[in-house]
């Protein structure tokens, strides 16, 4: 390895996979999960979907295994297990305004908590899990994906009202 070959000073490699910015680790992934579930139960476009769906003595459980899809995504921790695709696709009326409401809101969580390099892999990773999500839900229901374009991570709009 060269010197051009090795990554930034204060970063460090995954097992395998790309470069883990210093400071991601699992408190930083449940201050992030906290705080946007927090805000998304009180969105009015995503809210009423995750407050219908997870009654309120589940959240605590829930946040729990999302932390641990996060630690698995980000820091190939292995410490989810779980299938969330086939809980989403029974969720009969997401849309794409719900994907996007989503992505916004996460950047938002995000870029408020945390040093815009690790703010920058929960956005590419979470641009990848709603892009997915959102194509095997619409592919369940039987309709075109072919020509669809994928959701990027937008900012919410000046007012919250939509």
């Amino acid at each position: 390895m060269t010197a051009s070959d090795r990554p930034p000073i204060g970063t460090r490699l995954r097992a395998s996979g790309p470069v883990v910015p210093e400071g991601l680790d699992d408190t930083l992934i449940r201050e992030v999960v906290t705080s946007f579930y927090a805000s998304a139960r009180l969105d009015p476009v995503i809210g009423p979907v995750f407050n219908r769906v997870i009654a309120e003595a589940d959240w605590p459980h829930h946040l729990d295994k999302i932390e641990a899809f996060w630690s698995s995504m980000l820091l190939a921790s292995g410490r989810y297990q779980g299938r969330p695709m086939p809980k989403h696709i029974a969720i009969g009326d997401l849309a794409d305004r719900h994907f996007e409401r989503w992505l916004a809101l996460f950047r938002q969580t995000v870029e408020a908590l945390c040093p815009p390099e690790i703010a920058a892999v929960f956005v590419e990773r979470a641009e990848r899990v709603g892009n997915s999500f959102r194509l095997s839900v619409l592919s369940q229901r039987g309709e075109d994906i072919i020509h669809l374009k994928p959701l990027r991570a937008g900012t919410l709009p000046a007012t919250e009202e939509q």
